[in-house]
C-alpha cells in the first residue's frame, strides 16, 4: 500500500483525498494545508489521517511515499521541489509550474532522484477525450482543419492566475494530446475587469504544425457553465460536450463538395446547398467513469511500475510554454509569439 501525503484541503483537496484513502491500493497517511478549519473537516470525515500545518513533519514520516500537491499555482514550484527533493514521488495539480524554467527544474531533480512526477492533466483521462484522439488516430474526421475550444463559467475567479492559466491550461493538454503537437505560435486579447492585471476571460488562437487552427475561449466571467469542444475535418466533423455526460460526442457527416460539383453561377439557395455534403449524425458510446479516479489510478500504476506517465513532466512544461506565449501575445496587443524554443 503505497502512503499519500495530500497538501491542499481546498477547493480540490478533499477529491484527491477521497481518491487515494483508497485501501488496498492506497491510503493517505496525512494532510497538510495553512487553515486549521479546514484541517478540523479532514479530521471529523477522516479520524485515522493524522494533519499538520508543515510539510516537513509529513516528509520526516517513513510511511510517505508520495506527495500529492492542491495548492495555488505560485506555490507549485517550492512545494513540488521540495517533496522531490526528500525523495518522494509527486503529483501536483496542473499547471506544474508559472514559467516552464521552473518546470525544467523540477523534471531534472525527478529524474536525478528516479521518483515519479505526474501533473494532473485530469482531461486527459476523460473517457470523451480519449475516444476522440481514438477517432483522430482512426482518420475518421480526415485532414483536421481547425478546432474551437470554449470553456466558461462563472468563477472561482482566482487571484494567483489569470484564466488561461487556470481554464485554458486544461483545453491546451487535450489539443497537444490529440495532434500530438506543440503550438508553432500563439496569438491572444484578454481583459481584467476584477482584479486589476488577472485577466477574467482570454481568447487565444493557437498555430500548430500541418496548418491546424486551435481557437480558445476562456473565461470565469459568464453566465452560462460550457465545456464545448468542436473538432472541424475534411471527412467529417465532431462535437465533444463534456456537460453531456450521456452523450457527449457527436460526430457529423457532413462536409464541403468537392469544387467540380459546385455550380459555376450561385443564385438561388437551392443550388448553394448543393455544394454542401449534408449526411447523418452519429452518436457514439463512450465509457463512463470519474477520470480524477483514473488519473489517481496512473499515479500509482506508475509508481508500482516505473513507466512513465502519460501527463508527465514534459507534456506538463509544454503547457507552460504555450501559456507563456499567450501571456506575452496579450501583454503586446495580440501580435503572434512564437512557443518555447522558438523564442
Amino acid at each position: 500500500m503505497i502512503g499519500v501525503v495530500v497538501v491542499g484541503a481546498g477547493h480540490w483537496g478533499p477529491n484527491l483525498i477521497r481518491n487515494f484513502h483508497n485501501p488496498p491500493a492506497s491510503r493517505v497517511v496525512r494532510v497538510v494545508d495553512q487553515s486549521e478549519r479546514r484541517l478540523a473537516q479532514v479530521a471529523e470525515r477522516y479520524p485515522d489521517v493524522a494533519i499538520g500545518t508543515r510539510l516537513d513533519d509529513a516528509l520526516e514520516d517513513d510511511d510517505v511515499s508520495a506527495v500529492v500537491v492542491a495548492t495555488p499555482t505560485s506555490t507549485h514550484h517550492v512545494i513540488v521541489r521540495q517533496a522531490l527533493g526528500a525523495g518522494r514521488h509527486v503529483l501536483v495539480e496542473k499547471p506544474i509550474t508559472t514559467t516552464s524554467a521552473e518546470g525544467l527544474e523540477l523534471d531534472a531533480l525527478a529524474r536525478q532522484r528516479g521518483v515519479v512526477l505526474m501533473v494532473g492533466h485530469v482531461f486527459v483521462y476523460n473517457g470523451g477525450v480519449r475516444k476522440v484522439r481514438e477517432y483522430i488516430e482512426q482518420d475518421v474526421l480526415g485532414t483536421i482543419f481547425y478546432i474551437s475550444m470554449v470553456r466558461t463559467n462563472l468563477g472561482p475567479i482566482r487571484v494567483d492566475v489569470n484564466a488561461a492559466w487556470d481554464l485554458a491550461s486544461h483545453d491546451i493538454s487535450i489539443a497537444n494530446y490529440w495532434l500530438t503537437a506543440e503550438p508553432i505560435a500563439a496569438s491572444a486579447v484578454g481583459g481584467s475587469w476584477i482584479n486589476p492585471g488577472v485577466e477574467d476571460a482570454v481568447f487565444a488562437t493557437l498555430r500548430y504544425p500541418r496548418g491546424v487552427l486551435v481557437n480558445l475561449h476562456s473565461s470565469w466571467l459568464n453566465p452560462r457553465k460550457s465545456r464545448d469542444i468542436t473538432v472541424v475535418g475534411d471527412r467529417s466533423m465532431l462535437t465533444l460536450d463534456d456537460m453531456n455526460l450521456n452523450e457527449p460526442i457527436r460526430i457529423y457527416d457532413k462536409g464541403v463538395t468537392d469544387e467540380t460539383f459546385t455550380p459555376a453561377f450561385i443564385d438561388t439557395f437551392a443550388s448553394f446547398r448543393a455544394g454542401l455534403r449534408e449526411g447523418s449524425i452519429t452518436i457514439p458510446r463512450v465509457g463512463l467513469g470519474e477520470p480524477l479516479r483514473a488519473e489517481c489510478d496512473h499515479f500509482l500504476d506508475c509508481i508500482a511500475s516505473g513507466s512513465a506517465p502519460m501527463t508527465g513532466a514534459p507534456e506538463a512544461i509544454s503547457v507552460v510554454r504555450v501559456l507563456e506565449a499567450i501571456e506575452r501575445s496579450a501583454r503586446n496587443g495580440g501580435r503572434e509569439e512564437p512557443v518555447g524554443s522558438q523564442v
